[in-house]
């Protein structure tokens, strides 16, 4: 992932990771769609937070977890 796509501080909610620029836990968006929200629910929500980022971070996790998958799977 970016650098510019997340960040992490102790002045920020005490350090939860947020999505840069606001502060807005990336753990939100995850919830929203676990919770059976869409993309757009959780972007009116958070107008802080820009539909690229968002896009950007779902698709950096998922390549997270294929690189994972295909780890212990060889």
């Amino acid at each position: 992932m970016k650098p510019s796509l997340i960040t992490q501080s102790p002045e920020i909610l005490g350090g939860t990771p947020v999505f840069y620029g606001t502060r807005v836990p990336i753990q939100t968006l995850i919830d929203y769609l676990a919770g059976g929200e869409t993309l757009d629910e959780f972007l009116d929500n958070f107008p802080s937070v820009s539909r690229e980022q968002a896009i950007e971070f779902l698709q950096s996790a998922s390549n997270l977890l294929m690189e994972k998958v295909h780890e212990t799977a060889n």
